[in-house]
């Protein structure tokens, strides 16, 4: 039976026991007044919890919530003490969900004491800054996905989409609630930055608010398919056709399980679901490892300029985790061949993972976001392509440290997921996969997701995002620049041990424009896996 049930019971029972003893507390039973008085306010406090809409944790667990509450107050002291301090990091540290929590609510952010970081342990980074800083005037930054860097659109782009370079990342409906996707894509609609759909597809909760759409095609076509699971021109172009759909993603992969398919069984896809994935109510939803509009890196080149022709000429990109380099690289020899490039590329590290997946793909597949997107960057680099495609990047992203960081690794822009989870009011229960999200997040349980009160929630969002980006604009000005696009590789620092730092320029190690095009390999990994790379397949010749 889920915990949640007797929570109700509990609230139900406090009640019922306060009304019998405040009866019984006559002056005949004067003994009874004490606990009659105790009764009383609980039952207060659990009616209060159930109707209040601030706290999703109380309106799921009225009164045993704030027992959590008390022992978070004591936690410090405890945790000091006894077990942990607020900086391990599995998977996200206190600290991270701590400063996400403060900025949604609008509540101090700052810290005092100094740094609880261990500035001269190995892979401790930092900022450089400039003794001449800058002021920066706005923190709405901003890339034009589609165009050429002098802002003319690129040849079959004619709806150009001017992004925040901080997005909501791929959650899909089903794996999130109603009540979330509403409040995420509001927050995404005051802030003016995209929520992307996740490849379950645009739902009507995805539409109701009418937030800026990243519409995330997977392998199983969602929301533009025939019967049989194959990809369907005419559901596509009227999907696309919407005004809050503003770039289109093929999903190759994600961090959390690349290379691996999945099922939704037939009992978790209601009507609701069925209608946004356009497929059968109560049947197994099942998406493939691998797609099958395409098969070759040359075919999905062509892909990519199909759907941007049936989408009216809006930007299409593509999303995925690194594997095999060799692969990457046929795609690249595939955008050389063909003269057709992606608008974007998103990169997803395999730290991302709001997506349940086995421990093995978890721990051991995929290739981190760090190491990811420097093959990318650099393979766009050396082939003189960088400047025609934008490449986002997604995994743990959490602070404007972490998008400066990522950004002067070579990313055009930032998404998250967890991060925005934690403000919408997600306590990492790591639950997501059982239907018993304490919070209302990540369930389709009707009764649970009522406690997340979208209009609160999506307030959080919003704030989440503008006071992140606030932070950036900070980092900018003190690093003495006035956009992140400027922050290179030189601004960032990593203690490699505990007498040694390196700049991230001399750790990354980038490529020269145009060396691959020259046949100057000036790393192993092109030396090694270039020449095995082909734009007809995605094997390795050999």
């Amino acid at each position: 039976m889920s915990a949640y049930i007797p929570s109700r019971f509990l609230a139900l029972a406090i009640c019922a026991l306060g009304c019998v003893a405040a009866a019984c507390a006559t002056p005949l039973i004067w003994w009874m007044l004490p606990i009659s008085l105790v009764l009383a306010a609980l039952t207060g406090v659990g009616l209060w919890d159930l109707v209040q809409e601030k706290h999703a944790i109380r309106r799921n667990y009225p009164v045993l919530a704030h027992f959590r509450f008390f022992f978070e107050y004591i936690r410090p002291e405890i945790r000091q003490y006894f077990i942990e301090s607020d900086t391990e990091a599995m998977p996200f540290s206190r600290n991270q969900r701590s400063i996400v929590y403060q900025r949604a609510k609008q509540q101090l952010d700052k810290r005092p004491f100094g740094t609880q970081n261990d500035v001269y342990q190995s892979g401790f980074e930092w900022m450089n800054h400039s003794m001449s800083p800058t002021r920066v005037g706005s923190s709405d930054f901003r890339n034009l996905i589609g165009a050429t860097p002098g802002g003319a659109p690129k040849p079959g782009v004619i709806q150009p989409y001017l992004a925040s370079v901080f997005n909501i990342s791929a959650m899909s409906f089903g794996a999130l609630s109603a009540n979330a996707i509403m409040a995420l894509n509001e927050g995404a609609r005051r802030g003016g930055f995209a929520h992307d759909t996740g490849e379950g597809s645009i739902s009507r909760y995805h539409r109701e608010n009418g937030g800026d759409l990243i519409w995330e095609i997977g392998s199983g076509y969602f929301g533009c398919r025939h019967a049989d699971g194959s990809f369907s021109e005419e559901h596509f172009a009227h999907n696309a056709a919407l005004a809050q759909v503003k770039l289109i993603e093929i999903k190759l992969s994600q961090g959390a399980k690349p290379g691996h398919g999945g099922v939704l069984p037939g009992v978790k896809v209601s009507p609701e679901i069925a209608e946004a994935r356009g497929v059968a109510v109560g049947q197994d939803c099942i998406s493939p490892s691998a797609h099958s509009a395409f098969s070759t890196p040359i075919e999905m080149m062509q892909f990519i300029e199909r759907l941007r022709r049936l989408s009216g000429g809006k930007p299409v990109g593509f999303k995925l985790c690194i594997g095999h380099p060799w692969e990457f690289f046929a795609l690249a020899k595939a955008m050389l061949e063909t003269g057709i490039t992606p608008d974007f590329i998103v990169v997803d590290g395999k730290e991302g993972g709001t997506g349940a997946a086995p421990v093995e793909f978890t721990d051991h597949v995929g290739t981190p976001l760090a190491e990811g997107l420097q093959l990318v960057h650099n393979t766009l680099v050396g082939l003189n392509l960088r400047d025609q495609v934008y490449l986002g990047a997604s995994g743990k992203i959490i602070s404007a440290f972490d998008i400066a960081r990522t950004m002067a690794m070579g990313a055009d822009w930032c998404n998250a997921a967890r991060g925005f989870m934690f403000a919408l009011g997600c306590i990492q229960s790591q639950s997501c996969h059982t239907d018993r999200c304490p919070t209302g997040v990540a369930t389709q349980n009707a009764l649970r997701q009522r406690a997340l009160v979208v209009p609160d929630k999506a307030e959080r969002v919003y704030q989440f995002h503008r006071q992140t980006m606030s932070a950036l604009a900070e980092l900018v000005a003190a690093a003495g620049l006035t956009h992140p696009r400027e922050i290179s590789p030189d601004h960032i620092v990593r203690r490699v041990s505990q007498h040694e730092v390196r700049l991230l320029s001399t750790l990354a190690a980038f490529v020269k424009p145009g060396s691959l095009l020259e046949g100057r390999f000036e790393q192993t990994v092109f030396e090694r896996y270039w020449p095995m790379a082909r734009a007809d397949s995605f094997l390795a010749a050999h």
